[in-house]
């Protein structure tokens, strides 16, 4: 008599678990002027395709699914380049706003500004208003502007703001500084990218950042396309955060 025959079960091939997809990403755009130089143009022009390039990258992360986005377009160590490179820069901003907005605005983005807008000149102060009051209610992507910000003088000031309302010393928390900041209302950031092979933080988000994850690439801003953002984006979703705590399996 003949064995019974054994039926072997197939098993379903393992889905492979979505990538984790940081819901802020914040980048610091460097690179533009060497990007220009390499190319022997003036190093205006590097700025201007580093502008050229917002709406591009913008696009792209909203079309990955990430909730907000911030570049650091002006720092406040940037006032003490040259005074035709700062009026440059200034002039292109304004540019850059007015003629963006809506496109942005188009594509369901919200724009939102962060750092001083008093030092700016009124035009640009306008435009920048302006672009805030016109995306307020869009429920895209939210673009943050970091134009004259600094992460010092973001603290000096959430510090300050914190006497002027009249908080006491036991007043005094993370969730209380976090309310005067300039991102107030926004998520930290899971992800800093920064371009052109540089590995500093710059000043930039230093609150923010504590469990961030950096991610730094030779790519000058004006070359960082969509292939740069899948790149970036994979490899945060390879990462393993902890914020300082150890997985379960490490315990034993």
């Amino acid at each position: 008599m003949s064995s019974p025959a054994h039926h072997s079960v197939e098993q379903s091939p393992r889905v492979p678990e979505e990538p984790e997809l940081p819901k802020h990403v914040a980048i610091i755009m460097d690179g533009n002027g060497r990007w220009a130089s390499e190319r022997g143009m003036h190093r205006s022009e590097g700025h201007r395709a580093g502008v050229n390039n917002v709406r591009r990258i913008t696009t792209s992360f909203a079309d990955h699914g990430v909730k907000y986005l911030t570049l650091f377009a002006f720092s406040t160590e940037n006032w003490e380049r040259p005074d035709d490179e700062v009026g440059f820069l200034i002039s292109l901003m304004g540019e850059a706003v007015r003629q963006e907005t809506q496109p942005l605005h188009a594509q369901g983005v919200r724009i939102r500004h962060i750092g001083r807008l008093d030092r700016l000149p009124d035009g640009l102060q306008d435009a920048i208003r302006e672009s805030m009051e016109l995306t307020k209610d869009n429920k895209g992507i939210t673009l943050n502007l970091a134009y004259d910000y600094g992460g010092r003088a973001e603290i000096i000031d959430a510090v300050r703001a914190m006497v002027a309302d009249g908080l006491r010393p036991d007043d005094i928390t993370e969730d209380a500084l976090q309310r005067h900041l300039y991102t107030d209302g926004l998520p930290d950031p899971d992800l800093i990218i920064r371009t052109a092979g540089e590995m500093r933080i710059s000043n930039f988000l230093i609150w923010q950042s504590a469990y961030a994850e950096y991610y730094a690439t030779d790519v000058h801003w004006p070359d960082f396309d969509e292939r740069q953002v899948a790149k970036a984006l994979e490899a945060y979703g390879g990462r393993q955060r902890r914020y300082g705590r150890l997985d379960p399996d490490e315990t034993s």
